[in-house]
């Protein structure tokens, strides 16, 4: 132990046989069995918190630490623990087989088998503890009894089993409701089956009749390809004539046009002479219009100049008026900024002037109203009490006081009525004051109307400052606008003096004229001379379009004479036709019937298969229904077997607990009580020479209640499985005499095969003879620690050590050393 409560530093091991821890009060002793529970079950285990753990004498930062080597079930088991970390060691490994808080105390819980309170309810025992039964009540009695003797697992195999039950019930459950009616699968199964063969005997006839239909197709077929020959050899020698006597009709056309052509052509020398003669003048008169042209153009842009000029000259002398106009804005923002000053001065004074007079209008208006409230509430009040009191009369109870009037009733009458009185009157003046308040006073409608004045002057000024602030804003800018302008206008005024001012608009005009009258002519003379140089051409083209034309009207009239020796007849073709469209239409029917026919067969094939689907899936089904009914009744036997198990073993523990008792009760009271029993309730009672004693002294319950644990700790012991060797028994002398505190340590002796180690706290120093070895525990008040020192009574195997430079190592075998 190091820095655990008192104990600085203390090494101890426990060996085999009765060992006693001795001390006084408060010396240290039972800290040392705490530790022990601490390393096994952490915080819940010891008294306090965490902190309060801690050696006073250590500093605030010194560790804590618990380390307990035991042994368990043929592992040696070592754990370390303290204030925020917990570690488990098995069989001497220096890895940890689990390493926090939780892990451990969930582990040795597990490998112990029983809880921290099942632990200290039956191999630690203490003398305030010896009673634990008697604060429980008679269901909580045996169901403590049944765990801490392993009872309790028959419970748990049963809720497993029960569970096992519940989950098939479930699924046999489920499966039933969801399974048809077998009449229903062989009803499905028969309609499935007929079905299937009507669907194929319509598949067969269906296949008949498109066989029929096919073979007539086959036969008309040919007859119809033939046809469509001859159809269009017939067509494409019409086409071929159509497009001959269109080749005739165009060659003889081109023929007529070039002959004109050709006629014409003799006849154009003459016109042409005169036409050349005429149009002699022109390309002079075109040369004069691009120069005229080009003079109009300059004189258009002087123009525009000039007139652009002008417009700018009239808009400097505007701008010119508006800057001696702005000129004075400067002078100006001053004397409109002082004088809106002085306006916004008079208005904040009107308007605080104004408030005042309306707060305390208001003020007045509020009070008056609040008082005439208050006054008829007093008279209302003062009214009830004097009708009251004048109902009542001098014979009545006063209801303020509790008592008589009698000949105070006259002067409490006159009192109330001068109290109404006084309120009327103050009542009427306020309600007088109220109405007079109730219109706005006719100084607060005055400075209203200025106060109104003012705002609107105000407005006036603050829109005449904006504007000549902009004005101010607008000077330079309008001073840079002028410049610029000027500038411009003396740049369009150079621009005009450079374009010449020569045009005539005569002249220009007369050259149009001329030039419009004389362009068809020179038009004319151009297709004439073009038709002079194109005449050997024409001729060219006139003998081959001569030839070409004689080879049409050939090619003409052979396709014709053809024509007329092949014979082709529609109605014979549309006959052939309407055979062929029905046999193909019969074919298409009949395929179609046979798809729907065959469709028919494959529905009613899936309606087979799923017929026998579900007939296959209700066999499995019953057959998974017998298997889990069979389940069901092998889990309500094994919950019966449980239940019978439990309660056979449940019978025979009072009984045996008893027995055990009994025996240990006889040796310690040296059969003055015979026998202990455990009744229904599993109360205690003893019996003397048979006969069960109503009452016991406290000596002798606490004897009772030490035998009952004695003999839980020996069935846990004997019947529970359970390989523990302990037992620790903490101040259990105290209302014992000394005869049977010896006859306590003899029967301890007698019980080392069941308890290899016994463990004695008390502070009796006589029972040093019946114990194997001592260990004293002292407290020094030097150091304010825990001393332990060690008395071997003859006996060498005990090892006891308190020593600084040894490490914190507490042994606690429980099964043998």
């Amino acid at each position: 132990m190091l820095n655990f409560r008192q104990h600085a530093r203390t090494e101890m091991t426990f060996d085999r046989g009765i060992t006693a821890i001795i001390g006084p009060n408060g010396s240290g002793k039972t800290t040392v069995l705490e530790a022990i529970a601490w390393a096994l079950y952490g915080q819940p285990a010891i008294r306090g918190q965490r902190d309060g753990v801690r050696f006073l004498g250590a500093g605030p930062r010194a560790p804590v630490e618990v380390e307990l080597d035991f042994e368990l079930g043929g592992h040696r088991y070592r754990v370390k623990r303290g204030l925020t970390t917990a570690s488990l060691y098995l069989d001497g490994s220096e890895s940890a087989v689990a390493n926090s808080i939780s892990g451990v105390n969930e582990l040795v819980a597990r490998r112990m088998g029983m809880s921290r309170g099942e632990f200290f309810n039956t191999y630690f025992t203490g003398q305030k503890d010896l009673a634990v039964m008697a604060a429980m009540g008679t269901t909580e009695r045996a169901q403590f009894l049944s765990r801490v003797l392993g009872y309790e697992r028959l419970r748990a195999a049963q809720e497993i089993a029960r569970e096992s039950r519940r989950r098939i019930g479930a699924e046999i459950a489920g499966l039933r409701s969801a399974m048809p009616e077998p009449e229903a699968i062989t009803g499905a199964l028969s309609a499935a089956a007929a079905s299937l063969q009507a669907a194929i005997a319509r598949s067969n006839e269906a296949g008949t009749r498109h066989s029929i239909a096919l073979a007539e197709l086959r036969r008309v077929t040919p007859l119809w390809e033939q046809a469509q020959r001859e159809r269009e050899q017939w067509q494409r020698l019409l086409a071929e004539i159509t497009i001959v006597e269109r080749e005739v009709s165009d060659l003889t056309r081109d023929g007529e046009r070039l002959a004109s052509e050709l006629i014409a052509i003799a006849t154009v020398h003459e016109e042409l002479a005169a036409l050349r003669a005429a149009i002699a003048p022109l390309p002079a008169l075109r040369q004069e219009l691009l120069g005229l042209d080009e003079l109009f153009r300059q004189q258009g842009r002087r123009l525009a100049l000039m007139e652009n000029e002008r417009a700018l000259a009239d808009e400097l002398i505007r701008l010119r008026d508006r800057l001696g106009r702005l000129e004075t804005a400067p002078a100006l923002e001053e004397a409109v900024t002082l004088e809106l000053e002085q306006a916004r001065t008079q208005f904040e004074e009107t308007s605080q002037t104004l408030e005042t007079l309306r707060t305390e209008w208001v003020r007045d208006k509020q009070e008056a109203e609040t008082k005439l409230q208050e006054l008829r509430r007093q008279y209302a009040d003062v009214k009830e009490q004097h009708d009251s009191i004048v109902e009542l009369g001098a014979e009545g109870i006063c209801p303020t006081c509790n008592r008589v009037l009698g000949a105070n009733f006259r002067s409490v009458v006159t009192h109330l009525a001068e109290q109404l009185e006084t309120l009327r009157v103050d009542g009427q003046y306020y309600r007088d004051r109220e109405d007079q308040l109730a219109a706005i006073p006719a100084g607060v409608s005055t400075l209203e109307e200025k106060r109104r004045g003012l705002a609107t002057a105000l407005t006036t000024l603050e829109r005449k400052l904006a504007k000549v602030q902009a004005a101010v804003h607008e000077l330079p800018a309008l001073e840079r606008e002028i410049a610029a302008k000027d500038q411009r206008r003396a740049e369009m005024l150079a621009e005009i003096n450079s374009i010449s001012a020569v045009y005539d608009a005569e002249r220009h005009a007369y050259v149009r004229r001329e030039i419009e009258r004389l362009a068809p002519m020179d038009l004319r003379a151009a297709r004439l001379e073009a038709a002079v140089e194109r005449a050997p051409a024409a001729q060219v083209e006139r003998a081959r379009i001569d030839a070409e034309l004689a080879r049409a009207i050939a090619k003409r009239d052979t396709l014709r004479n053809a024509g007329a020796t092949r014979e082709f007849s529609q109605t014979a073709h549309d006959a052939v036709r309407a055979d062929f469209e029905r046999a193909t239409e019969a074919s298409r029917s009949s395929e179609l019937i046979v798809v729907g026919a065959q469709g028919d067969v494959r529905a009613a094939q899936q309606r087979l298969d799923t017929a026998e689907a579900a007939k296959r899936e209700y066999e499995r089904v019953a057959e998974r229904l017998r298997v889990l009914n069979g389940q069901r009744l092998m889990h309500d036997e094994l919950d019966n077997a449980f239940r019978d198990l439990r309660g056979d073993l449940n019978d025979a523990l009072r009984p045996e607990l008893s027995e055990i008792a009994s025996s240990f009760l006889g040796a310690l009271t040296d059969e003055r009580y015979d026998r202990l029993e455990l009744d229904e309730r599993y109360d205690i009672v003893v019996l003397e020479d048979g006969i069960a004693k109503p009452v016991i002294s406290g000596g002798e319950e606490d004897l009772a209640n030490l035998v009952l644990r004695l003999a839980i700790s020996q069935m846990i012991a004997d019947r529970s499985g359970q390989p523990f060797s302990l037992l620790v028994l903490d101040e259990v002398f105290g209302s014992l005499d000394s005869s049977r505190r010896d006859n306590v340590l003899e029967l301890l002796h007698r019980l080392e095969d069941r308890f290899e180690q016994v463990i004695l706290i008390t502070h009796i120093e006589s029972v040093r003879d019946g114990v194997d070895r001592v260990i004293v525990v002292r407290y020094d008040e030097e150091t304010g620690a825990s001393v332990v020192d060690g008395s071997d009574e003859g006996i060498p195997s005990l090892r006891l050590a308190e020593r600084d430079d040894l490490e914190v190592d507490t042994v606690f075998p429980m099964q043998g050393a």
